[in-house]
């Protein structure tokens, strides 16, 4: 679900008790947390038929529920038996395993049945996991979710969790961000252990955000083609009392192109810049005057070929469950997304605002026409890329919010800082 923004300089009249606004929620089934799989979807060419599509959109979902244990971001996870993957209704198609740093896989099997799957074996101490399930009904209709979670850690040892991930390539907005397992009171020993630099020779400085988070970047974007460097050397150093670091790593990743695309709520449209040039101007549906698209700068900090969008997740009751969802980019925690719309009206993209708070892009059901706008934009973006929204009738979105430490001043940011 949605939920209320907690970032720097957002005011709780700015809060508005909107917790549920950002509409169809992208979700593993059962489950709600760590990157909660929220997301919106727009509707018919007015106002007065979104709930009809909706509606219609949510009879044609497949029967097939799909529960991954353990929840979404549950922390503290049991290493022997605790993940497993079940369907009722239908049978599993395809269920994935990995360690979210690094993408080493998890071997597994699903039953001969198709009614459930796990793992081979015992899963690693303090590390973080996502699991992946597909399934069809008896009607051959398609369901996805998806699970991110983490395993014990020893009592009286914190870890940290980073992204991105090493030797991976990334947008110029791509912060490096920092989560750690327990509550961090020692903000100065802790920070001093921790460097990140960039090869372009940019000052990368620290923000924490809470006990729990602490995000690196530059005044500017990162320089395209640039290189970055994350050295965690926590091994000893007290993060607490009765705590202490166990991890000692170095991170590499690459700064790719430079890409981004704004959107401007009064025309409906997204201009897509890559490396300083206009490549493409898109048609887009964003948030309706009842259910506003957020202000500011977003990174792409998650992709999904298709995904479950469930109103349930954030306040909308039965009004949609949509299994496939495609082409999904996820722009903040709560719940914004930019994605495929395959539900809606041709007419809508580019002239009327019907979303729940997400941006929508004409698509087909399967994400599988290359010439649409939304497969277009989803082949030709990456994790870090930039949206920007600006003209909505909204607050600008918390720093914390997401990836979304550029929306504010470099002069705040810096404030933040323990060192």
């Amino acid at each position: 679900m949605k939920s209320p923004q907690s970032g720097t300089g957002v005011t709780p009249e700015q809060h508005r008790g909107r917790g549920a606004r950002r509409g169809l929620a992208a979700v593993s089934v059962v489950v709600g947390g760590a990157l909660l799989l929220t997301a919106c979807g727009g509707s018919g060419s007015a106002e007065s038929k979104t709930a009809a599509v909706d509606a219609a959109a949510a009879k044609d979902a497949s029967t097939a529920k799909i529960a991954i244990s353990p929840k979404d971001k549950a922390t503290n996870v049991g290493i022997n038996n605790d993940a497993k993957v079940a369907v009722s209704d239908g049978t599993l198609t395809k269920v994935s395993m990995a360690e979210v740093n690094g993408g080493k896989t998890v071997p597994g099997k699903i039953s001969a049945d198709g009614k459930s799957w796990k793992p081979d074996g015992q899963l690693a101490r303090a590390t973080a996991y996502k699991i992946t399930a597909a399934a069809k009904d008896a009607d051959n209709r398609p369901a996805t979710a998806n699970s991110t979670f983490t395993t014990v850690s020893q009592a009286n040892s914190f870890i940290a969790y980073y992204t991105p991930d090493d030797s991976s390539t990334v947008g110029v907005g791509m912060p490096v961000s920092i989560n750690f397992d327990k509550a961090i009171t020692d903000k100065k020993d802790v920070q001093s252990h921790i460097k990140v630099s960039s090869s372009s020779g940019q000052q990368v400085v620290g923000h924490w955000f809470g006990d729990q988070r602490l995000d690196f970047r530059p005044q500017d974007y990162w320089k395209a083609g640039s290189t970055v460097t994350l050295k965690l050397d926590l091994d000893n150093v007290r993060g607490a009392k009765g705590i202490s670091g166990v991890q000692n790593k170095t991170v590499t990743f690459k700064v790719g192109h430079s890409q981004v695309s704004t959107v401007d709520v009064n025309t409906q449209t997204m201009t897509v810049v890559r490396d300083g040039k206009t490549i493409k101007s898109i048609p887009v549906s964003t948030g309706s005057p009842e259910h506003t698209t957020y202000n500011g700068q977003m990174v792409i900090s998650e992709r999904f070929e298709t995904t479950r969008m469930d109103g349930k997740t954030v306040g909308f009751g039965g009004e949609y469950d949509i299994p496939d969802v495609p082409h999904a980019m996820r722009l903040s925690n709560s719940g914004t997304f930019i994605h495929g719309n395959y539900w809606s009206d041709k007419s809508i993209f580019g002239s009327s605002a019907t979303s729940h708070g997400c941006i929508g892009l004409d698509d087909v059901r399967g994400g599988g026409d290359p010439g649409t706008d939304a497969s277009w934009f989803y082949n030709h973006s990456q994790v870090g890329d930039l949206v920007v929204v600006k003209n909505s009738h909204d607050s600008t979105i918390a720093p914390d919010n997401g990836l979304n430490g550029w929306n504010m001043s470099w002069s705040n940011w810096k404030a933040g800082s323990a060192l």
